[in-house]
């Protein structure tokens, strides 16, 4: 198959997809159509089924269609305009060609996140990381395959481990520059500040957000993951526990963007700029990857409220 990455204006495609969402629109004269968003693992494609009768079979979202189609160009970005479309059978495509994936080894890396507990000196914070990174295997396995976002940043299968790893890290960074941090606090509330990610988005195809997600959020539902594992640990101290859950409480820095509490804690003041350093920079990158190749100038992102420009070389 051809990836929605390699493909370019003119060209002529015939391929399996996954119809990530679907819309029955009409036009301004009443006709009807379709306005698709056709994925794959490298990245997603705005598709229009102008023409609804000859080739055009019935399919819904989330199947996987064959398509066949010109691609062209609109207001700088690509489409494809659908000529013919089928649903497909399961035998005829592969599901790991579709669901967009971590360019790091996810194995790899949920062994260094497990090694970086290993260094944490706590022991009611050793225990607690243990629970859920060593061994709760049904935690593992949801928390491997789950994005850390439903778009915005790191919205791809591994996306919550890369993203939890690379906040762990720069945390571990902080605290080799300025002492004052509590390293296992700090650490601790790193790995653990998006687990409710895992009850907010459902997995791929969907990527969606659940009831749960909706009604309560990561923040609390994390909290709350925090707060029923440190039960099942003898004598964990108070203090400790309140502390842990403020640095999960204030981990968006404030109020307006979600959290619950704003910083208190110099921990909770250093994961809310670590977060917010890597949710940044990896939308950046991610922008930058789905511009138009040769584009200097790429627009303005309504994220950075700027217009964006390439680095010169």
């Amino acid at each position: 198959m051809r990836f929605i990455a390699d493909l370019r204006e003119g060209d002529h495609i015939s391929g399996i997809y996954l119809c990530k969402n679907k819309q029955n629109l009409k036009t301004k004269a009443g006709k009807s159509y379709y306005s698709m968003l056709l994925q794959d693992k490298t990245g997603t494609l705005d598709a229009k089924v102008w023409d609804l009768n000859n080739g055009i079979e019935h399919f819904e979202s989330l199947d996987f269609i064959k398509v066949d189609g010109l691609i062209t160009s609109f207001q700088g970005a690509l489409q494809v305009n659908v000529r013919r479309v089928r649903r497909t059978q399961e035998q005829e495509y592969d599901i790991r060609d579709y669901l967009p994936t971590s360019r790091f080894d996810i194995e790899e890396m949920m062994k260094e996140l497990v090694e970086i507990i290993q260094t944490i000196k706590n022991p009611y914070l050793k225990t607690l990381l243990d629970s859920f990174f060593v061994r709760d295997k049904e935690f593992i396995k949801s928390f491997k395959a789950h994005s850390a976002a439903k778009s915005v940043h790191h919205g791809f299968v591994g996306g919550l481990l890369e993203h939890t790893l690379s906040v762990t890290k720069l945390c571990d960074f902080y605290c080799k520059r300025y002492p004052i941090l509590n390293r296992d606090l700090l650490l601790t509330a790193a790995m653990c500040h998006d687990i409710g990610k895992t009850t907010e988005l459902s997995l791929f195809p969907e990527n969606d957000y659940t009831d749960e997600g909706q009604l309560i959020g990561h923040i609390v539902k994390g909290t709350e993951m925090i707060h029923d594992r440190i039960r099942d640990i003898p004598n964990f101290p108070q203090v400790l526990a309140n502390e842990l859950k403020h640095c999960i409480l204030a981990h968006h820095g404030e109020l307006e963007y979600g959290s619950p509490k704003k910083p208190a804690l110099v921990e909770a003041l250093a994961l809310n700029l670590a977060d917010n350093t890597d949710a940044k920079m990896e939308t950046m990158t991610e922008f930058f990857a789905g511009a138009m190749d040769g584009s200097e100038w790429l627009g303005y992102n309504r994220l950075f409220e700027s217009n964006i420009r390439r680095t010169s070389k």
